[in-house]
């Protein structure tokens, strides 16, 4: 178990520091299209690239920031419902759905989501819009968000079932509220 928790850590780690990376594209993003609104608005002028690239990084952020977003716990959830629950009623519902439904569906997007990117890099495909983009680079964005999914549920499998058979303390939740990012066995 020693050795799981050392990779759910590892994966935590390189989760987090994509998660807070990616959200300077959200400033990019922003700038640009505020950018962009000015030189449509005051000179006239537009470009379908500029608005390609905002697409691409707000894209960017919400695949490469879903990960963080599951280890942070902020995911969509009914909380009306979990809520009546008790803790570990909660913890064994996480483990097991992220089994069946999170794991196989993240698996099944990175896996179809290679074919997509690789003919596409290999085709150098890009964008019907005049003045587009290449769009390879968007479609690697959608591989590696799945990836990166896929490993951060691991990460959270592990951290489930260790805190449900009471090998570590919850690493959602410590006396001040905050929930640290990685998980250390007691």
């Amino acid at each position: 178990m020693a050795a799981l928790l050392a990779l759910s850590r590892v994966i935590d780690a390189v989760t987090t520091v994509i998660g807070k990376s990616v959200s300077w594209l959200l400033l990019a993003a922003v700038l640009i299209s505020a950018g962009n609104a000015v030189l449509r608005k005051a000179l006239d002028m537009s470009s379908n690239a500029w608005l390609e690239v905002q697409w691409y990084l707000f894209g960017a952020v919400f695949m490469l920031a879903a990960a963080y977003a599951l280890l942070k716990n902020e995911h969509v959830r009914i909380d009306i419902v979990s809520s009546m629950w008790s803790k570990r009623t909660r913890d064994i519902i996480d483990l097991v759905l992220h089994i069946i439904f999170l794991v196989p569906f993240a698996g099944l997007m990175a896996y179809l989501a290679w074919p997509w990117f690789w003919l596409s890099f290999k085709s150098g495909e890009i964008s019907s819009n005049a003045g587009g983009l290449t769009i390879w680079p968007a479609k690697l964005v959608v591989l590696l968000g799945f990836l990166l999914l896929l490993l951060q549920a691991f990460s959270e499998i592990i951290k489930r079932y260790a805190v449900i058979t009471g090998r570590i303390a919850d690493p959602r939740h410590d006396t001040a509220g905050e929930m640290p990012t990685a998980a250390t066995e007691v």
